[in-house]
């Protein structure tokens, strides 16, 4: 998921008006968003489900422990920079993150990298746990475990007017160019359309990589692309940042969930999070983040493992 906006700014050029327009458009969504929600919105990420305390004397070994979370922290609304601090992150994850954490007694810290890098992080014992609106596949759970938290809804973003006609993720993409993110689901799917577009006589999509939103959503903004599919809630913050620009041609729903993901050699640590995450589902915490971040309370998913070879 995804993954995704460069909220600092990285990667823009000086001086270029429309990155700095983006820039500015993003600050300032983000600054009132945290706005909104700090105070009585924040008491849902520490609450804590009274089924906890038996967790705890369950799982004891994580209790008082700090784990490392990995992740790519570029989606305003999941995983951000704090505007207001840029030493911490803010978002959906993070809030669900640490309230599993209250949960079952551990703190959490954060190690950002890219996208493409979360889960060789994860495996290579970097970091403990990998929240970071990641869809659970099961390509990706061959290299960690997951349990399911959330649904998935794309959008695709085209400029204004979609001269192109774009209709979602089928062959009105071919003889077009799609800029997404690498390691991102969307990549494959694009590329397997590539038979149904030269059986009807057109060239496949081509694909234009990128370690970010930023740098996608500037491709489209530069004329370099055509396309962008992503998480819904990322395309609408872009639309919402350049309304004259851009526009969400449709959304999508793809076969995947958001999930966490955790170390295969650790099945006492995967329990223990699919324990919390059903307390804090059970006492309608998840639902309150989702509401506080303006995601919907129609993504919230009953947790399931996705568990590969």
């Amino acid at each position: 998921m995804p993954n995704h906006f460069l909220i600092d700014g990285r990667n823009f050029r000086a001086g270029n008006p429309l990155a700095a327009r983006w820039r500015q458009a993003l600050f300032s969504a983000v600054c009132l968003l945290a706005l909104v929600v700090s105070g009585h919105a924040r008491a849902a990420a520490s609450a804590v489900p009274a089924e906890c305390k038996a967790l705890q004397a369950k799982y004891p070994q994580f209790k008082g422990k700090t784990l490392v979370n990995a992740i790519n922290p570029h989606t305003p609304g999941y995983e951000a920079l704090d505007p207001n601090d840029p030493s911490k992150y803010i978002g959906f994850d993070i809030d669900l993150g640490e309230t599993i954490g209250n949960c079952l007694g551990f703190t959490m810290t954060y190690k950002p990298v890219t996208f493409a890098a979360l889960l060789t992080t994860l495996q290579s014992g970097q970091a403990d746990i990998v929240i970071s609106d990641i869809y659970a596949t099961e390509d990706r759970a061959k290299a960690a475990d997951f349990i399911t938290y959330s649904k998935v809804f794309d959008g695709v973003l085209v400029v204004k007017g979609n001269s192109k006609k774009i209709t979602g993720i089928n062959t009105t993409l071919c003889d077009t160019a799609a800029a997404e993110n690498t390691g991102y689901v969307e990549v494959p799917l694009i590329q397997n359309l590539g038979p149904q577009c030269k059986a009807a006589g057109k060239s496949e999509a081509t694909v234009q990589l990128y370690d970010n939103n930023a740098d996608c959503i500037q491709a489209i903004l530069a004329g370099r692309a055509d396309t962008y599919v992503n998480d819904v809630n990322t395309v609408d913050q872009a639309v919402k940042a350049f309304p004259d620009k851009l526009e969400k041609a449709v959304a999508v729903t793809l076969p995947y969930s958001v999930g966490i993901g955790v170390p295969k050699n650790n099945p006492e640590f995967r329990d223990a999070i699919m324990a919390a995450l059903v307390a804090i589902q059970k006492a309608g915490i998840q639902t309150q983040l989702l509401t506080k971040w303006s995601l919907g309370a129609e993504n919230l998913e009953k947790p399931k493992l996705i568990v590969g070879n």
